[in-house]
């Protein structure tokens, strides 16, 4: 996922698309465990969108709070 198409997101699609990753990523490692993993590089692929989707959370948060202080 890229960052453009993450930063035109809002935050409550932001915090589905992060559920939805979270989840296939606990699938991703079921399936690493029993061996069943066929594709292992999309483990790392899906652990880089969580961490782009919460930076992305947090740069909104961080912007809300400036507008509100003035």
């Amino acid at each position: 996922m890229k960052m453009s198409s993450i930063h035109e997101m809002n935050q409550k699609e932001l915090q589905e698309e992060l559920l939805k990753n979270k989840n296939e990523l606990f699938n991703l490692r079921f399936q690493h465990v029993t061996g069943q993993l066929e594709n292992p590089m999309r483990m790392k692929d899906v652990k880089r969108d969580i961490a782009r989707i919460k930076t992305a959370i947090r740069e909104k948060e961080i912007a809300q709070q400036e507008q509100a202080i003035g």
